[in-house]
């Protein structure tokens, strides 16, 4: 069974669970431009033919466009009103919960600047690994502070986390994992602010050279060079 997108936007939910639009299938009805942006004047990145199947980023439309990732794995924008969704599929206890049976905090997702761009893999996982110097000796912390306020840190996987990186985390990221937690900085980027306003970040954050635990959701950035991280950040606990 399929329902139109105008039946299945669902609002606000979002902010606490995006886990929702994570696995939504569709399909477009017509011949469709995937654009980079939200509008008709937006560069075009590639032309989708009728019956084209996508999946969704966000939920939600914006301007009348849905974010969608193709098959092929390219993210942009396409006219909503020409793609027909599948039934989402409930998320099981495995997508909401960590081995340790450890739980996310899914509050952390309102004060998650334009998390549209955040392609959600696993609603809530832990991964261990070594803290390592993302800021090159510039900052005593280790992790660079974005504008929106979040950390930009770098996790040196353990082995058995080899799996989680991506091209993008071996080109520009030093072959480390992201990790960013929310709001921990001064938001010095005007449109951010809202997302942090009234929230104070209560994350630990250790030592570089500490073998930690972090938990958290791991998501692809789709801005940059579409990366892997674990954002938001729901705890570090360093470990032996």
């Amino acid at each position: 069974m399929t329902i139109t997108w105008t039946k299945f936007l669902i609002g606000a939910i979002l902010l606490f669970c995006p886990s929702v639009a994570w696995g939504q299938q569709g399909s477009t009805t017509r011949n469709v431009i995937l654009r980079r942006d939200p509008s008709t004047s937006s560069p075009a990145l590639a032309h989708l033919q009728q019956g084209a199947r996508v999946t969704l980023v966000d939920t939600a439309a914006d301007a009348g466009f849905l974010h969608v990732k193709t098959e092929d794995d390219q993210v942009g924008w396409v006219f909503a009103k020409y793609v027909t969704l599948s039934a989402a599929p409930a998320p099981t206890a495995t997508d909401l919960n960590a081995a340790s049976g450890a739980q996310c905090d899914a509050s952390l997702w309102k004060h998650v600047y334009h998390p549209q761009r955040l392609i959600v893999q696993k609603q809530c996982t832990e991964v261990t690994g070594v803290i390592v110097d993302a800021t090159n000796g510039t900052q005593s912390d280790g992790v660079r502070h974005e504008a929106d306020g979040d950390t930009h840190g770098w996790l040196k996987v353990d082995s058995q986390f080899q799996g989680l990186l991506n091209a993008g985390n071996l080109s520009d990221e030093g072959g480390n994992l992201v990790f960013e937690i929310v709001c921990r900085f001064p938001v010095t980027q005007p449109d951010a602010k809202a997302a942090c306003k009234g929230y104070t970040d209560k994350v630990k954050l250790p030592a570089v050279g500490s073998h930690v635990r972090i938990l958290g959701t791991y998501v692809q950035d789709t801005f940059h060079a579409q990366w892997m991280e674990i954002h938001p950040v729901t705890s570090i606990t360093v470990i032996p």
